[in-house]
Formats: C-alpha cells, sequence, structure tokens
C-alpha cells in the first residue's frame, strides 16, 4: 500500500501483448532504462539488488539524479518503484500485475505523489500517464521481440551450405542486408571495403542487433547497450559474451556476394 500522506494523481490501465513471465522479468531488468528508454533515462548505476527488487542512481535528462527503489511483491502480484531522493523524492508508482492468456497480461498504474496541490494533481496525473504509457509502449515491443526470438525454430541447414546473396552493386544499394544461415539470422556489413557478416541478435537477450548502426566498427544493442565487434564479434566492454561465428562472405570474379562454407 502507498505510505501516508500521499496523493494518487492517475491511474493507468492497459493490456500487454506479452505473458506475465515476460512482464516480470521485464521489471527485474534494470539495466534496459537507459537504452531501451533512452528519451527518458540517461543512465543507470545499480547500487543493490536482490530476488525482490534492486535499487540504482539513474539519470535523467538533461542533468538531474534520483535514487529509485523497486520492490516487488510476489503474494499480491505487484511492485512499486520509489523515488528515494531526488526530483520528485517521495513519489511511488504502484503496479498490479494479472495475467489474461500465455500472451497477454493486464497492468494498473497508480501514480502517488507528496505534497500536490489540488489545482495541480489533473496535469501531473495526465504527464505521468503520457510518460508511462510510451514506457510501457517499448517494453511491450520488447517483450513480444524477446518472445518471438524465443520460440523461434533453430534447425540449422547442412554445415557445407552456400548461399549467393546478389551482386554486391545490388546489396549495396539496399542499405540493409539480412540473410538466414545456418538457423540463425545475420546482417551483412561493409567496412573499410570489406564485407563482414554478424550475427542479427545479441546474445544477451536476443535483442535486435540487425536495426542497430555500426559505429567505429562496433555494433550496439539497442535493449540493454552491449557493444560488440563486428569484425570479430567479441563484446567491447569486457563481458564474457561474444556474438557467434558468422559464415564466411566472398565476392566471385562476377561480383556476387556468397556466404557459407567452405571459404568462397
Amino acid at each position: 500500500m502507498p505510505s501516508r500522506g500521499l496523493a494518487c494523481v492517475a491511474i493507468y490501465r492497459r493490456r500487454v501483448a506479452a505473458s506475465t513471465e515476460r512482464v516480470w522479468e521485464n521489471v527485474r531488468d534494470w539495466e534496459h532504462l537507459p537504452f531501451l528508454h533512452a528519451a527518458s533515462f540517461r543512465s543507470i548505476a545499480l547500487e543493490a539488488e536482490s530476488a525482490s527488487g534492486w535499487r540504482a542512481r539513474v539519470g535523467l535528462h538533461p542533468s538531474s539524479e534520483i535514487t529509485l527503489e523497486l520492490a516487488i511483491d510476489s503474494a499480491r502480484s505487484q511492485y512499486v518503484s520509489r523515488t528515494l531522493a531526488g526530483p520528485g523524492a517521495g513519489t511511488e508508482i504502484w503496479t498490479a500485475v494479472a495475467g489474461v492468456s500465455p500472451t497477454a497480461t493486464e497492468v494498473e498504474v497508480g501514480f502517488w505523489l507528496p505534497d500536490v496541490a489540488a489545482e495541480r494533481a489533473e496535469a501531473i496525473g495526465a504527464a505521468y500517464t503520457r510518460l508511462y504509457e510510451r514506457l510501457w509502449d517499448e517494453d511491450e515491443a520488447m517483450m513480444v521481440h524477446r518472445a518471438a526470438a524465443l520460440a523461434a525454430p533453430r534447425d540449422p541447414p547442412p554445415a557445407h551450405e552456400r548461399v549467393c546473396l546478389g551482386a554486391l552493386t545490388d546489396l549495396r544499394a539496399q542499405g540493409v542486408v539480412c540473410f538466414a544461415w545456418s538457423g540463425r539470422r545475420w546482417r551483412l556489413v561493409e567496412l573499410d571495403g570489406t564485407l563482414h557478416a554478424h550475427a542479427a541478435q545479441c546474445p544477451h537477450w536476443l535483442g535486435p542487433l540487425d536495426v542497430a548502426p555500426v559505429a567505429d566498427g562496433a555494433v550496439r544493442c539497442p535493449w540493454h547497450g552491449w557493444r560488440f565487434d563486428v569484425r570479430t564479434g567479441r563484446a567491447l566492454d569486457g563481458r564474457a559474451a561474444r556474438l557467434p561465428d558468422p559464415p564466411h562472405v566472398g565476392v566471385d570474379a562476377h561480383g556476387r556476394v556468397w556466404i557459407g562454407t567452405p571459404r568462397v
């Protein structure tokens, strides 16, 4: 229950196209805030984490910072995020979670604030509702994408499959080129005149690397910010994770691009 002395300025309800498993996974996932929700948060530094929630310093745009605590009450299928310090200190946002089907979850979010003047409550509530509608839109898109990626079959073709992607000139004109090979999806990129293929899914949460820009020879996952070297597949932030080994990419004498093994 909200702390005494707080006023509820709005209630936001929606049905999310994701299972409760995905929703609770998302609730516990503090790391995605400044990447998936980059328009709202600029940084996060974890202070504590347990099965019942987490606490972190969260950077807001343009330069402020709050200390945010998220506490989970599994028995009541609800959680609360409390602003412990910084702008909005004392605010509590309570969310109830109820499964509707294997692919749908109802959420109800209540915004409870301290020291709210009656004449400002409606406007403040509307602002919180707009913010959380956008945040849940972004979360839902990630959860739907992740659920589909987890459910996708992985039946690799023969190990020596070779595939022609087309003429190099045509591929360059297309811009983004993705292809399937060995049970995975890959993206073709050109760096300093050399073609490379990299996995289109992040090995962390299967995030969409195929939509991430390549900068300084690296690709960054838009969900959690993990960065990988496109040429080697290794992580660039000290993590042990790496991208799967890609197929060889070659251009034949006719200017056609081939991928696969053995080397073309």
